[in-house]
């Protein structure tokens, strides 16, 4: 047991593992500091030092959204390779299995959350048809990165040039 005693009060370690654990799972998924710290009940102030407490770097943050990808594969590695903190690639036949799997409620419910977790990202690079971007721009106060792939509606996988993806996270990456 990971008791501890401080002068009158007894302290439980794995309390204080799990909550911390908690906050950082709820950061990581893109709620704020204010709104954890209300779930939590804690100060906002907490979290903020909690976190500069754990830091590694910083710097941009980076997210991909893409479909349909030909070569999703060969496109995540090189992601995956440059510490893209998330990654959201499909094929057309993947995308298709998404939509069809899901009730009108879930599907929003998830492009809801999808949007939200967006919006804790500095940089996202978004990959498709020409309308699919212009409506991740117009949802994003990020800065969009676009790379269209063709005119809208695409209904086949496209092949994306791995080169033009490293070009892009270099740049990203020089801009931290």
């Amino acid at each position: 047991m990971d008791i501890i005693r401080i002068q009158d009060k007894i302290i439980s370690q794995q309390k204080i593992n799990d909550s911390i654990t908690k906050i950082l799972q709820l950061r990581a998924l893109g709620y704020s500091q204010q709104e954890v710290a209300d779930r939590m009940s804690v100060d906002r102030t907490f979290i903020s030092r909690l976190e500069g407490i754990g830091e590694l770097r910083k710097g941009k943050t980076i997210a991909c959204i893409g479909f349909p990808i030909k070569n999703k594969t060969e496109i995540q590695a090189i992601l995956e390779e440059e510490g893209v903190e998330f990654i959201m690639l499909m094929t057309e036949e993947e995308r298709q299995t998404y939509v069809e799997q899901r009730s009108g409620k879930e599907m929003l419910n998830e492009l809801m959350d999808l949007i939200g977790k967006m919006h804790s990202f500095d940089t996202i690079i978004a990959i498709g048809s020409d309308k699919r971007i212009k409506l991740i721009q117009g949802l994003l106060d990020s800065e969009v990165i676009c790379v269209e792939i063709g005119t809208s509606p695409i209904t086949e996988d496209k092949w994306v040039d791995p080169g033009e993806i490293r070009k892009i996270l270099a740049a990203v990456k020089s801009a931290r």
